[in-house]
């Protein structure tokens, strides 16, 4: 059974920093894709940023240059470092992860921003 649970949200001043988390178990991790998507109150989820099986990254244009993403095989996570965070960051983020047709989401995990 696959899971993938997130951790790290919460409560933010505008500018701070937050790092979230993810845990996969019943998947082989190393070759999936792993994604980090959030979704606003009345706004459609939306990708954030996205690790390859391969390493390589992209990043949604709103957070480039302010978040990184990065996966450890060893112990199946990936994690989102969120810096400078702005009060249009609050959303719930969600844990993706993905390999030809077979894809799974997590719970989510709120962020809020403080203005």
């Amino acid at each position: 059974q696959v899971q993938l649970v997130e951790s790290g949200g919460g409560l933010v001043q505008s500018g701070g920093s937050l790092r979230l988390s993810c845990a996969a178990s019943g998947i082989i991790f190393s070759v999936f894709d792993m994604a980090w998507y959030r979704q606003a109150p009345g706004k459609e989820r939306e990708l954030v940023a996205r690790i390859t099986d391969g390493g390589r990254t992209k990043y949604a244009d709103s957070v480039n240059g302010r978040f990184t993403i990065s996966r450890d095989n060893a112990k199946k996570m990936v994690s989102l470092q969120m810096n400078s965070l702005k009060a249009e960051d609050t959303a719930v983020y969600y844990c993706n992860a993905r390999r030809l047709v077979l894809e799974r989401w997590g719970q989510g995990t709120q962020v809020t921003v403080s203005p």
